[in-house]
């Protein structure tokens, strides 16, 4: 009898080591030709609205207009060329991918959710074998980019997204798992029976010590540069 179990997994900082879209765009800008410092120039203002307590949907937006005027042929190919050095490099957490293979084994439907975009996810996804995979969609127009998104998939977005395939696929939440590594993942993993809070963000760690959730806790860095 087939698996009525989901499994959802963040990617950033829960399957890979690093925050895909910054790391994408720092490669992409170099393979570009861009002078040395324009990584940082483009990417002040993000952080710090970010270290400012902007919420993350704002900052993923801007972000996103980074890239107004680019092909989208041309990020796609990019985005498997630094898949394939960063995958070189130790890009993925073993422990949760170890997750993932557990999943397929039981047969359980694995999504990806992300609030990355498809030059970072498609690589990934295809290399994990996830059954789905939902990130934030740029806008595109004559293959390029306008620098606007449909909607970030953050917070109580990918919660959304978790009914949402469960509604198609005929997924039993209360028998899925998802897994997450930020204070805005508590919506994903509040949706499902079996939720995972990875790493050491304070905010997760401590509603899921109160909740008596499952904790992973990888064993290497996380956030480390690869």
């Amino acid at each position: 009898m087939p698996s009525t179990a989901g499994a959802f997994f963040d990617v950033d900082e829960t399957l890979v080591r690093v925050k895909s879209m910054l790391h994408f765009l720092e490669f992409y800008l170099r393979r570009r030709g861009e002078p040395e410092g324009t990584f940082q120039r483009l990417t002040a203002g993000l952080k710090a609205a970010a270290a400012a307590g902007t919420p993350r949907q704002v900052v993923n937006r801007e972000y996103y207009r980074l890239y107004a005027g680019e092909s989208a042929e041309r990020l796609a190919s990019a985005g498997e060329a630094w898949f394939e050095r960063a995958a070189e490099r130790g890009l993925f957490v073993p422990e949760a991918v170890a997750e993932v293979e557990r999943h397929r084994a039981a047969g359980d439907f694995v999504v990806l959710v992300s609030g990355s975009f498809f030059a970072c996810l498609d690589p990934i996804a295809a290399r994990l074998r996830a059954d789905w995979t939902f990130g934030t969609r740029p806008v595109v127009r004559g293959g390029r980019l306008t620098g606007e998104v449909v909607v970030p998939v953050i917070g109580e977005v990918k919660a959304r997204v978790a009914s949402a395939v469960a509604g198609v696929r005929g997924l039993d939440l209360a028998r899925s798992a998802a897994y997450g590594d930020h204070g805005s993942d508590l919506p994903l993993l509040s949706a499902v029976g079996r939720p995972v809070a990875v790493g050491h963000d304070p905010v997760l760690t401590a509603h899921a010590e109160l909740a008596g959730w499952r904790r992973l806790v990888p064993a290497g860095p996380v956030g480390a540069a690869v």
